[in-house]
Parts: C-alpha cells; structure tokens; sequence
C-alpha cells in the first residue's frame, strides 16, 4: 500500500479529504492535507459547485476527466448519481470534441499505448503498465472509426477511457480492474500529421500483414496475462471491424458493440416499438440505412429476433432491406462485402423499384415500396431521412419507429421535431445522441436515447460474474430479450418511450448481466466457481463508489 504523496496521487486509493485522522496518522498524510475532514457527501457537493462554473460540456468533460484521474470513488459517485444529465459529456457526444482536442488537452497517463514501432515488446509495455494487478476488462481501438469523426488516430483513447467509465457507473465494474487501450498503427489524418503537438505515432497507417501483427501481438499478450478478461472492440474501421472480431472472438472472449451492442439495444427498441403499435413480431418489415457494420449487425440480430418468433432464416432476412451509398443492396450491384451478403435482394425481386440507369435504387422508393415498420439511420449522413422519406414511410404504418442513430448530434439522420411533425404525431422516436421532449400539438413526445450503455455495461458484468470464456450469439440474443423485457415494462408503466429512462441503466445493467450469465453458464461458455446462483455471482462482482475506512493493524 503507497503512502504519503504517492498514496494520493494513485487514483483507485486516494480519499483526499475523507481521509480519517487515524489513517492520515498511519499513511503519513498530516500536513499533506487540509485539517478538515470530510465524508463523501461534502465531497460530491464541492464537485457539483466545480463543475457548475464550467463555460461548456467540454470544459465540463475535462473537469470530470480530471477529477477521475484524482479520485476514483468521487467520479464514480457523482457519475452514478446525475447518470441521465452526465452521460452526454463523460461520453457521446462530448466525448467525440474531446477526442478531436485529445493531443491539446492531454493531463496524464491512463491506459496503454500501443504503438506498430513497438508491437514486439507488446508483453512488456503491458506489465509496464498494468503491473501485477488483475484486469477483468479491456477496450481497445485503433482510432480509425470515431463515432461518425473518421480516423482520430491515439485521440481514440478518449473512447476507451470513456466507455470503461460506463463499465464501472452503470455495470459496477471495479476501475482499478480496467484498461483502456489504443492500438496505434498510425494515421491518415493529415490534419493531425502535421499538427506539432499530435500525440501519436506519426506515420501513415500500416495495413494489411502489418496491421494484423500488431493486433495479434496484442490479444496473444492478453492472453497470456490475462486469460479470462473481457475484451470490447470499439471504433474499428468497417474494413477491420468484421474480420478481427470473426478472428479473434474464440480465442479470447470477446465482442465489438458497434457492431453487436448496437444491434442489441437497437434491436430491443425495435421490439419495443412493435409492442406499442401492436405489431406482432413476425410481422417486421426493416429498412436500415448504412450497410457498414453497424448497419449489417443490426440486421443480423433483427433477423434473428425474427427467426427467434418462427420465421425460417431465409425469411427473416427478406424482411431486412439495407440501403448504403449506392441504394438497395441488391444482387446486380457490383463491390458487394462478404458480410454484407446475407441481406442482398435478388435484383429480379426489385427491378421494377425505379431505378436509376446504374441500377441504383434510393432510399424513397425503397421505403414506398417496403412500407417498413422500422427505419434505422447508422450513416453519420445529417437530413438523410428527408420529409419526403420520412411522410413515405408514414403512409404505410400507423406508428412508425425512426431511429437516426448516428452520433455525435450533428451526424444524425434526422431532427426528431421534423419526424414527429411529418408524422403528425404518431412516430416512435429514438436517437443515438439524447434529445429534449418534443411538444407537438399540446402532446409532449419522448425521444427515447438508443444507447449502448444498455448493453454493454450488462453483457461485461455477466461475463465477468461467470468468468465467461467467449461471447456468443445466444448471450447477445439473451441481453436483448432481457432490456426487451424492461423496454415493455416501461412503456406500459409511464410515458411511450422505446427504452427505460437512463437514469435506470444501472439496473438495466444487473437485469442484463443474469440474463447473460445464466445463458453463458447453460452453453457450457462459462467457469463456474463457487456454489452461489447466477444472481448472487453477479452481485458479487459488482463494485460500489464507497470509502473503505479500515485502517491495517
């Protein structure tokens, strides 16, 4: 245990002014401290006071980050309290600016950084920075893909560090068992390359062979130090994202929330949508806009939403239509991905949809022609989901669900004023960024946040209660029924909403993670240890934000 100054520079044990004067007498900490002794409460009233004075959101993510890296328990108790009003500045979309800014605002070290030049001492830099403590969970990303940003380069460590930030307020994930991780092979940004105070390994990105080799010497280091974590992929390029989740999931346990998260909690809204328009599943019609792998995730998991309600796999994926930069995808267009195909209409089904001389068929047509139930916007495209389309959509259904998901605000397909007003009041809004009500014709209309917090805090408290060896299918599949099940609750119990208020993520969370749990224990995906059941494991590896005020005898 350090003691002294370094006591109070070690972000997972410093109390700061909660320190007893039996414990400043034992770690040596008189004088080093005002006299005044404080409980957690005066604390957490002083940040509020702080972060009042603050000009703006980023200014404000600054101070939290900050305070953070100080005093672990006091982030974590004022984040767990003021979640719903906090949660857009810790992380999306706040935490995008901050990454913008991320060589300008450095303050201090947390995480690894790991570098191409570096890639063989991957094993080393890990003990350098984690020592001999035990890590339950790990984000990792190469800062190619941030949010609807591009390619931020190291800046994409303000991810990580942010998204672990939902791990422990919303999962309870303990900090000190976390690590934030940047893979950095570089950057295309030519604006960060020639900025001087640009943080990263300044070169252009390694691709190919290369680039694989640092990732793998990566997951083989964890691996060996710590074989049962938890790894999240996150913000990987679409070229990326897919064939290093396929390569890697089974050989440490492992998943990519843009690509599964977000189709697990887009999934649940969706569920929940047809619930409140009283539309039984199996009847779901789905157009999703943006064919990366977000838009291919959500689909993959609405498919099977629809299989798992009787529909054969071939059916399920018909009720899917994709639309991506050249419309419809369809078996007439040429450069067609390999995970995109599952969702490609036969051309001869849709010939007839107006199509342009190159074959392409646009968003419009597609949804005059579907009448979808459900239109998913995951393109980082503002105004994409035009009036046009928007009032198209309306004439089929009677309660259309509109989710422009993209983040951060600016990127989002659509303002959900304008969908409500086309839709003279009977769309069921959700939004990747959150939102204010919307008032229309004396009705005030929720604006549900289709946000991962739902998930993945849940999916990685599960996994770690049972020490689960991967992430499968089912587990994921599990986790959406679970928030499904609360989304239902909620819209019954209060005002139409998609999802369960934020401020209730926590418990989102723990509902999520027994579900999770007992489906990776009934699969034979998970090590058992003790006698306890499910949900006693999961309490058991839940973390607070409280001091521990024992002194060592």
């Amino acid at each position: 245990m350090p003691t002294g100054y370094e006591l109070l520079t070690d972000r997972y044990r410093n109390k700061g002014t909660a320190f007893t004067h039996a414990e400043r007498d034992h770690y040596g900490l008189h004088g080093l401290l005002p006299p005044a002794i404080e409980d957690l409460e005066l604390q957490l009233e002083r940040v509020a006071f702080e972060e009042s004075l603050k000009p703006d959101d980023l200014e404000r993510h600054v101070f939290l980050r900050a305070l953070q890296e100080r005093n672990s328990v006091l982030f974590y108790a004022y984040l767990r309290r003021e979640v719903e009003r906090l949660l857009p500045i810790v992380y999306t979309p706040t935490v995008g600016l901050a990454c913008q800014q991320w060589s300008k605002i450095y303050r201090r070290e947390h995480g690894l950084y790991l570098s191409w030049p570096l890639r063989d001492r991957a094993d080393e830099l890990l003990d350098a920075v984690v020592g001999n403590e035990e890590i339950d969970a790990i984000v990792v990303t190469d800062g190619e893909r941030v949010l609807g940003l591009g390619d931020l380069g190291a800046g994409g460590m303000g991810i990580p560090i942010g998204k672990l930030a939902l791990y422990t307020s919303v999962g309870g994930i303990d900090p000190a068992r976390t690590l934030p991780v940047v893979l950095d092979a570089g950057t295309d940004n030519e604006q960060l390359l020639s900025d001087p105070l640009y943080l990263g390994w300044r070169h252009r990105r390694v691709r190919g062979a290369e680039y694989d080799d640092l990732v793998d010497r990566f997951v083989d280091a964890v691996r060996r130090k710590f074989p049962h974590v938890l790894l999240q992929w996150e913000d990987f390029a679409q070229v990326n994202a897919h064939r290093l989740l396929a390569r890697h999931r089974d050989r440490i346990c492992s998943f990519n929330d843009d690509i599964q998260g977000t189709a697990v909690i887009t999934a649940a809204a969706v569920a929940a949508g047809l619930g409140i328009a009283e539309v039984p599943v199996e009847e779901l019609r789905v157009v999703v806009v943006g064919a990366g792998s977000a838009g291919t995730g959500i689909a993959g998991q609405l498919a099977a939403m629809l299989e798992t309600a009787g529909l054969a796999p071939i059916d399920a994926r018909r009720r899917c239509w994709l639309v991506d930069r050249d419309g419809l995808l369809h078996s007439k267009l040429a450069g067609l991905q390999a995970f995109q195909e599952p969702f490609v209409h036969e051309w001869n089904a849709v010939a007839g949809w107006d199509p342009d001389d190159a074959g392409h068929i646009g968003l419009e047509a597609v949804v005059r022609r579907v009448r979808p139930h459900a239109l998913i916007g995951v393109t980082g495209q503002p105004g994409l989901f035009t009036e046009a389309v928007i009032r198209a959509m309306a004439e089929g259904v009677e309660r259309p669900i509109v989710l422009p998901l993209s983040n951060p605000t600016p990127r989002a397909e659509a303002i959900p004023a304008d969908v409500v007003r086309w839709t003279d009041g009977n769309a069921l809004v959700g939004t990747g960024s959150p939102f204010a009500p919307v008032v229309y014709e004396g009705v005030e209309h929720q604006i549900t946040q289709v946000n991962n917090v739902y998930v993945f805090p849940g999916v990685g408290l599960g996994a770690i209660a049972v020490r689960a060896q991967r992430v499968t299918d089912s587990m994921l599949t599990a986790a959406a029924t679970a928030i499904g099940e609360l989304a239902s609750a909620a819209a019954t119990s209060g005002p139409v909403r998609l999802l369960p208020p934020v401020d209730a993520a926590h418990q989102v969370a723990r509902h999520v993670a027994v579900a999770v749990a007992r489906c990776a224990v009934q699969e034979g995906a998970a090590i058992l240890e003790g006698t306890g059941s499910i949900e006693d494991l999961v309490e058991g590896a839940v973390w607070e934000p409280e001091y521990d005020h024992t002194v060592p005898t």
